[in-house]
Formats: C-alpha cells, structure tokens, sequence
C-alpha cells in the first residue's frame, strides 16, 4: 500500500489504495471539526466541489455525507475547477471549503484541498490542526435533526466567469475585437466547459480539443510540452492564434503559441505581471512569487521601478506573502496566475483575460510576445535516497557561503542560491528521502550544466 501524502495542499493518495473511505471520513471529519471551532456562526456551512476525474463523484458522495453527518450545511457546486470552490467559500460566506482533486496526478489519483472561509488554502500550523484532530480520531457525529443539508448550486461556474469579465483592468472591447482564434485543451475535466465558455464570450472562435467533461485524460494530465503535443498540432492545424491548457482542477494555465511552441510557464507569470503594472501608471507596485519562480519577473519589475517578493512554495505561502507586501499581483512560475482583485488563489480565468488584454493592448502576437521578455532557462532534476537531506542543504550552504558570486542565501524552503549569473534551488521532500534540484540560468546548455555540477556535489 502506499502512503498517504498530506501536506499545506491537503491530503492526496491512491484511490483505493491510500486514499481508502476511511481515511476520507477521517479526514473529513476533522476539517469539519477545524471548521466548527473558527466559525462565529452557530450553523457550520462548507462548499464542496471537484475536479472531472473518472470515480471522483464516489470520493465526492462521501465527503458529502461525512459534513452532512457531522452537522454541516454543504454547498455542492458539482464539477468545477478548484478556483471556482475557492470563490464559493468566500463569497457564499461559508465557514470552509473542499475541493476534490488530485491536481496533476494520473488519473488513478484523488484527494482533498482544505479551504478557509476566504477561499484560501490552510496554511502549515492550520493543517497541522486538522492533521492532529484526524490521528486522534475522536468524533462525535450529529443526531437526526441536527444532520445538515444538502444544497445544490450550479450557479456559481456562470457567477465566476461573470465576476472575470467585471475586472476593472479589463478592456473588452478591444479583446473582442481581436477574435483571436484559441484552442483549448482541458483533458476532459473540471475546465471543459467554463475555460471555452469564458473565451466565447471574450469573443474568441473556441476549438475544443479534449473538452467533454467526461473525466477521461487523454493524456498524462499534467500540463507539461511533452504532454501537449497534439494541442500544438491543433494550433498549427487551425492556425490559431493560441493554445491554452489546464490541468484537472484548472487552476494551472499553460499557453502555446501561434507557432505551436510552448510559451513557457514561467513566461506566462512574467508576461502578467508586466501587463498589470504597465497598467499601474506611477503607483508603487509590488509582485510575490516563489523561490522557483524565474528571475526574469525581477527583471520586468525593474522595468516598472517596482518590486518582486519571494515566498517558499506552495499557493498559501505566496499568497501570504502578497498580503503582507500589498501586491498587486503574484504566482507561481508552474503556470499559476493570482490576481487578487478577482481572489486570493491561482485560477486560470483570471490568467486567461489578462493574457488576452495584453496581447491586445500591444497587438502582437503570442510568439512575438515572448521574444520580447527576458530569456532565461530552467533545469529541474531530483535526487533520490537522500537520507539526511537536512545534512547535505547544510553542508551545501557552507561551501557556496565562500562563494564570492553568491549574491544571496534564502534557507525557508530548503537552500536556495542565487549567483550573479544564475540561481540555484535545492528542495527536499517532505514525504520521500529525495532532494529536488531547479537551476536558472541564461541558456538551457548553462542551467544543465549548473544543475549536473551541483549534483555531483551533493552525490559526494
């Protein structure tokens, strides 16, 4: 059997394998337990959706009847991506929500990401709670009249894409005047059906590629150029100005070109946050990502005489990080747009108009686009049966300490090196003895070259 991974995301594992009915009660149970102690209100209300996954509907019944049973009202909003959840537990006002999603994983995969009542994730010392409440496994269940109600509403997909299209940054005229041509790629999950519907009414000619909502993934779902191919085939087919992909529970936006080359999730990140501050003329303006999200935001930043803040990874952590710097904009370079005027969390509507309002502002195209930003490279690697990967960070930090190129040495999440030149970041798993290893640099030949030294280094 394999275990079971928890984390700041939530709970994930094999369904039927880790992710077994008991540890989705258990599970359950004590996010509703979570929720009933930071309620003010008398009644626990919790929004529940899911992404399309074959057999997700089954996880879905039982997370349902688990709050139903502990005494709490449940929104259920059906298939919809997990921003679409995010905004019902903020904006419906309730004391919590779950999204039912495996994120990228295959399809054999499912899980649970816990939200609080303004639609953020739980950060590290509230999951922490919830994880210490399920291992005690303590419950207590309400009686007839106080098991709690069902409420179906379909509604809040159309209330998303309407509250997108009410962005003030937003020029719809001009968007619409483009008709740009998009195909659309959505491995048949929660973005089926609003990603296309969103475009149609950006005016764009939509060409639906895997968007049946049928929960079959066509390919490996992780929205990596390997994986989308034929969404670059489609692009060069249609002649489309532009492909756009989502993982399962649509909260990852991946863009390919009108040449049908992948624009670059990194680029994407950048190309958004030069677009909302060239929009915010001579206000302060300041940006939050992660520590493996690409230099080039920095650079851009210094275009616009403004600045760039650095979290560890994870949605919660940069989100955190934008609210402590009041940034107007932030992510992660994994293709996760967060635009707070719309919500606190990664969504890929929001990426989606504010690629299109840039393109159109400019009047270029998307290949030309990315000619235009900085160039820098990624290389990401992973070794594997690292025992003491505390021991290596620490003795990695030592050397590079003498290194007098180093320009900076962050150690809140793992160690990571940033050099005149490039940058490197070193990452250890919190559920497997395994160091990941991201290296930047100006050329792919450099970041590979970079990213194999420092593992010998490691190795030895």
């Amino acid at each position: 059997m394999s275990d079971l991974i928890v984390s700041v995301s939530g709970i994930r594992g094999i369904s039927g394998d880790s992710l077994t009915p008991e540890n989705i009660i258990k599970y359950t149970s004590a996010f509703f337990e979570y929720c009933r102690q930071n309620s003010k209100k008398k009644k626990v209300k919790i929004a529940v959706g899911r992404d399309g996954r074959l057999n997700g509907e089954i996880t879905e019944q039982i997370v349902i009847n688990t709050l139903r049973m502990c005494g709490a009202d449940v929104i259920s909003i059906g298939v919809a991506p997990t921003p679409t959840v995010q905004i019902a537990a903020e904006d419906l006002k309730c004391s919590g929500g779950i999204s039912i999603t495996a994120s990228h994983n295959p399809q054999i995969w499912n899980g649970l990401k816990f939200l609080n009542p303004d639609g953020t994730f739980l950060d590290g010392g509230q999951i922490e709670k919830v994880i210490k409440t399920a291992v005690k496994g303590k419950f207590t269940y309400a009686d007839l009249k106080d098991t709690g109600k069902l409420i179906s509403d379909n509604s809040i997909l159309n209330y998303h894409i309407s509250k997108v299209l009410k962005l003030n940054i937003l020029d719809l005229k001009k968007i619409r005047s483009k008709k740009y041509k998009v195909v659309v790629d959505a491995v048949n999950s929660s973005g089926s059906f609003i990603v296309p519907e969103l475009l149609e009414k950006l005016g764009c000619r939509v060409i639906r590629l895997y968007c049946s909502g049928g929960g079959v993934f066509p390919h490996t779902p992780e929205p990596l150029p390997v994986n989308l191919k034929k969404l670059s085939s489609a692009v060069l087919r249609n002649k489309a100005d532009i492909g756009i992909a989502v993982d399962p529970d649509a909260d990852r936006l991946v863009l390919i070109t009108d040449k049908g080359k992948p624009f670059g999730e990194e680029n994407t990140i950048t190309m958004v946050v030069n677009h909302v501050f060239g929009k915010l003329h001579g206000k302060e303006k300041n940006a939050s990502v992660n520590l493996s999200t690409t230099r080039a935001v920095d650079d851009i930043a210094a275009q616009h005489n403004s600045k760039v803040y650095r979290s560890p990874v994870g949605e919660i952590n940069v989100v955190k990080e934008m609210k402590k710097r009041g940034s107007v904009v932030g992510g992660e370079g994994s293709g996760g747009i967060i635009y707070p005027d719309l919500h606190y969390g990664r969504d890929s509507l929001a990426g989606i108009v504010l690629v299109l309002n840039e393109l159109a502002q400019k009047g270029i195209s998307l290949s030309r686009y990315r000619e235009m930003l900085p160039q820098y490279h990624n290389f990401k690697t992973k070794i594997e049966n690292i025992k003491d990967a505390d021991s290596v960070l620490k003795k990695v930090k030592k050397i590079y300490s003498l290194n007098k190129n180093v320009t900076g040495i962050r150690t809140d999440d793992g160690l990571k090196l940033d050099l005149k030149d490039h940058w490197i970041h070193l990452r250890k798993s919190n559920t497997e003895p395994v160091i990941r290893v991201i290296t930047e640099a100006v050329s792919p030949s450099i970041a590979e070259k970079i990213n194999k030294e420092i593992t010998e280094l490691i190795l030895k």
